[in-house]
């Protein structure tokens, strides 16, 4: 299929989810000439490519928003996003939400990291402004607020992905759970902690370091010490690679399987496969290959911005068009019109699908991958939304 014959396709499916709902919300506001749409995301340190990526997903959706001509109550109405640095750091998001509320933005796709999406959120539920995130820590949506929609399945399902496939597949007794730091890397570590132990396996080494740290001469000692078969952890990519090269220092890299959450799901996790025993991530991000139209979403992203995706760019296109849709519907850019109407909405997402949230912002379609490094590439072992 063509990507114009795409675009109109998935043009065309708004139109029809939203007709009903729009004839009975004619008489509402006037739309402005432009609404701005905010995107909050890590788009400099060592998260910047996985920020950026979630940045192209929308700005991808935008340009085709806007080249077809996006209405409102027949007024075309242009799209512009307003992109702000969160660095993944929690008191930048709270300044980088209150930046964007001052900007009049309508909605919001962000943020990246549960430690930044969670003190953020009150700051937009202030204003009644749609916080549309890809973090994972349930926290997020147990904040109480109407705003919070969160784009995948949360940590909970996460956890007991990993005990489940650590206890069932991979045929080990002696584990070690490092994580982060962070509200998203302790939250998901702990899950994971109680689910091996459910499944009665030992942990035999717990550590806990920072988002930052590349220093671990002497985790690769506790871990060959404790003679540890699997390491879960839920660092990022960067910094399971460092652990690699310390576990090579002590020759110990061969006889680990290391086993992450979706921060390792990159590209770059890519050069550590041939150096441990065997590497397993895994993610509420289901790769865009895996959708039947992920594949010219793929050509598109590639040829627009001549590299691969690093993360969930596919998601937050689908999300930028969800919004597309819920102002439709509603017939309004009012930020609490716009968050009313997503509360009910089954929205037309192009590449995953759909889109549907429950009381509290949760996704009601949200599965887990399990995914292994096979050939140079992440490939997919089992998904499910029932671990």
């Amino acid at each position: 299929m063509t990507h114009t014959a795409t675009r109109r396709l998935t043009l065309a499916a708004l139109t029809v989810a939203v007709t009903a709902g729009s004839a009975m919300l004619s008489g509402c506001d006037n739309p402005p000439d432009t609404i701005k749409i905010g995107v909050a995301q890590p788009l400099s340190g060592n998260l910047a490519a996985l920020g950026q990526d979630l940045h192209n997903g929308v700005k991808m959706a935008v340009d085709e928003l806007n080249k077809e001509g996006f209405q409102i109550k027949g007024k075309t109405v242009k799209i512009e996003i307003i992109a702000m640095d969160d660095r993944s750091d929690p008191k930048a998001g709270v300044d980088v939400a209150k930046q964007l509320v001052d900007a009049g933005v309508v909605a919001v796709i962000g943020n990246l990291n549960s430690g930044v999406s969670i003190p953020a959120a009150p700051v937009y539920a202030e204003k009644h402004i749609a916080q549309l995130a890809i973090s994972t820590n349930p926290k997020f949506t147990e904040l109480g607020l109407d705003t919070t929609f969160r784009l995948v399945a949360n940590d909970n399902l996460q956890a007991r992905a990993i005990g489940s496939f650590a206890a069932n597949q991979l045929n080990a007794s002696k584990f070690a759970v490092v994580d982060d730091g962070t509200t998203y890397g302790k939250g998901l570590a702990a899950g994971a902690s109680a689910e091996l132990k459910k499944a009665s396996k030992q942990v035999v080494v717990s550590y806990s370091s920072d988002d930052k740290t590349t220093k671990f001469d002497e985790l690769a000692g506790k871990i060959k010490d404790g003679g540890v078969e699997v390491v879960v952890s839920t660092q990022g990519d960067f910094q399971i690679l460092a652990l690699i090269e310390a576990l090579k220092k002590i020759d110990y890299n061969q006889q680990i399987s290391i086993l992450g959450g979706d921060t390792i799901k990159t590209t770059d996790m890519l050069k550590g496969s041939d150096t441990v025993k065997g590497l397993y991530a895994t993610s509420p991000i289901l790769d865009a290959k895996e959708f039947v139209n992920g594949k010219s979403f793929l050509a598109r992203y590639q040829e627009t911005f001549k590299r691969e995706p690093a993360y969930g760019g596919h998601y937050t296109y689908d999300a930028m068009y969800i919004l597309a849709g819920a102002m439709k519907r509603a017939n309004s850019v009012k930020p609490e019109k716009i968050t009313e109407t997503l509360r009910t909405f089954d929205g037309y997402a192009p590449i995953t699908g759909s889109m549907k949230w429950d009381a509290v912002g949760e996704q009601r379609y949200g599965v887990v991958g399990v995914y292994a490094v096979r050939k140079g590439v992440w490939d997919l072992q089992l998904r499910s939304d029932r671990w």
